[in-house]
């Protein structure tokens, strides 16, 4: 289990024993039916149960995407719990994707859910959205502080339509997704070896942004494209001390190369995050933790670990 240390100290400690990669748990429709399992409540326990055997013992992070659990109603949200519980009783942190956002009294309740260790759902760390402004997410930090839990917040995702929003200019001159970099590091303040507070930036942007990007609009919308684009980031994480929640791995055109290129010099705070690309070679589990012993060389070779 977890000790109860921040998770700062945590993440960090635990990378360097498993390594960085995240392994994601989603029990999409398509990859039931990959797996020859119906997409149902029972091809979904059956599918994340296996990923669960395969990876929790071995890698550092876990994380389950609610909504591929809440599809499936309460039962779906039971499932969830188990896979939370299993993960963390095999050592790993679990980070769960629901990616909330909102104010006051809700934004609260969203936190209890997730970070009060009474919570039946409760986790190491959440995905938060920062669109109603960053100090919405207080409640949420201040809880994570008392309980030593972590927070993502977006900042600069895979998915191009992204751009439009995250890279718009604030009237300091400063990006969207800077502001909201530098905003969320001020709660790391000077922590050891990291603080707890990260943010997501995809794997598919920064200086391969051209390459990256025709990889996830072919993977995800068959469209193929020749033409080399200006580069769209402008981010520093030069300053920056928490963790990076990096998605957009793997299926989504993200290769470990490009993280070095998309963090510069915050490379060592990366969390490589698969999820298909860790799922496809199932559901035989010895093929699921090979492909996963793969992708940690990868990564770490990438990182200079």
């Amino acid at each position: 289990m977890p000790t109860n240390k921040d998770f700062g100290s945590r993440a960090h400690h635990l990378s360097q024993v498993r390594g960085p990669l995240c392994a994601g748990i989603d029990p999409h429709g398509a990859l039931l039916q990959h797996w020859g399992l119906d997409d149902d409540l029972a091809g979904a326990e059956r599918f994340a149960m296996t990923i669960v055997e395969a990876t929790a013992g071995s890698c550092a992070f876990i994380k389950p995407q609610s909504a591929f659990y809440e599809r499936f109603g309460s039962g779906g949200v039971a499932l969830l719990e188990r896979v939370i519980a299993e993960s963390r009783k095999a050592g790993a942190l679990v980070i769960l994707d629901v990616k909330r956002g909102d104010i006051g009294s809700t934004m609260a309740a969203y936190a209890q859910a997730y970070l009060d260790p009474a919570s039946p759902l409760a986790v190491d760390a959440i995905t938060v959205s920062p669109f109603l402004g960053t100090g919405s997410l207080q409640p949420a930090f201040d809880l994570a502080n008392a309980h030593g839990k972590g927070l993502f917040v977006l900042a600069r995702t895979s998915n191009p339509e992204g751009k439009q929003v995250q890279m718009a200019k604030r009237r300091d001159g400063k990006s969207v997704a800077q502001g909201i970099i530098d905003e969320v590091n001020e709660h790391n303040g000077d922590a050891e070896p990291m603080g707890s507070f990260g943010i997501v930036m995809g794997a598919t942007i920064g200086a391969c942004a051209s390459e990256g990007e025709a990889r996830l609009r072919e993977s995800t919308y068959g469209i193929t494209h020749t033409t080399v684009r200006q580069r769209d980031t402008a981010h520093d994480l030069s300053q920056f001390n928490g963790p990076i929640l990096v998605p957009g791995m793997g299926a989504q055109g993200g290769r470990p190369s490009d993280l070095p290129r998309v963090l510069g010099a915050a490379t060592n705070f990366a969390i490589p995050s698969y999820s298909r690309q860790i799922a496809q070679p199932g559901p035989a589990v010895a093929s699921i933790r090979s492909a996963v012993e793969a992708l940690q060389e990868e990564c770490r070779a990438a990182m200079g670990e």
